[in-house]
């Protein structure tokens, strides 16, 4: 590798980094400012979004969550390596019963996420309401978080992107995944892959605020045994899974 380009490679590596840490007020980041976010309305800690997915509820072949994701963030709804799939079905079977549990997979907004801390630049962040995000300005796209990620939920955009949706800002050559649709969430609505289980009438997920213990969320949570997956990599994930 010549000299300039390792000194290129240097500088996208150490003032990306920088760039991505940079707050215009405590919690405000420039990922937020792109998406409309005002200062006022920064991203609290004593928020944490989470979604519980009742396994139990969730029939094998439904794939009304994955094409309500698709539609929001205007995936295209693929299943080869190059598409990109922030939500997919994976079903598990009990070797002991035979019983067969259909989920839903998607990043798992981990507290302590390995994809955010194997970048280089800082692209993939944490906000303080725990909704792991990519800011797709600052990606290399050399996609460390991918190898990282334990739940394989992030995807790589390899094509030029048409007829993207206003609000989801995607681009080729960047990494992504589930953003719990911050764009929603941030207006004070719930993902939409819950809307649309809900809608068809399934209700096997519910989304909400961890932190509060009045919350629906937190209520079933303390009521009913829930897992992790791969809970004994202690990423302590917003994902929780009731039934397996």
């Amino acid at each position: 590798m010549s000299e300039v380009n390792q000194e290129r490679r240097k500088f996208i590596g150490t003032g990306a980094a920088a760039l991505a840490g940079i707050t215009l007020v405590p919690g405000v980041m420039l990922y937020d400012v792109a998406h409309g976010r005002a200062p006022e309305e920064a991203a609290s800690n004593a928020v944490r979004w989470g979604m519980l997915v009742d396994t139990n509820k969730c029939a094998t072949g439904c794939n009304d969550c994955v094409t309500a994701c698709n539609k929001e963030n205007g995936l295209s709804g693929g299943t080869k390596e190059t598409d990109s799939q922030w939500i997919r079905k994976v079903e598990l079977k009990d070797l002991r019963g035979g019983k067969i549990h259909s989920l839903p997979m998607m990043c798992q907004h981990c507290e302590h996420p390995p994809c955010v801390d194997v970048c280089p630049t800082g692209a993939s962040f944490k906000r303080a309401d725990g909704i792991v995000l990519v800011d797709r300005h600052i990606c290399i796209g050399c996609r460390y978080c991918m190898m990282a990620c334990p739940y394989k939920a992030r995807s790589f955009v390899h094509e030029e992107l048409t007829e993207q949706v206003p609000d989801v800002p995607r681009g080729k050559g960047c990494v992504e995944s589930c953003t719990f649709c911050v764009q929603r969430v941030d207006q004070g609505q719930t993902t939409a892959c819950a809307e649309a289980c809900g809608d068809a009438g399934h209700g096997a997920l519910l989304f909400g605020d961890l932190n509060d213990p009045n919350s629906e969320i937190s209520k079933r949570i303390a009521t009913y045994a829930t897992k992790e997956v791969r809970a004994d990599l202690g990423l302590n994930t917003g994902v929780r899974y009731q039934g397996i």
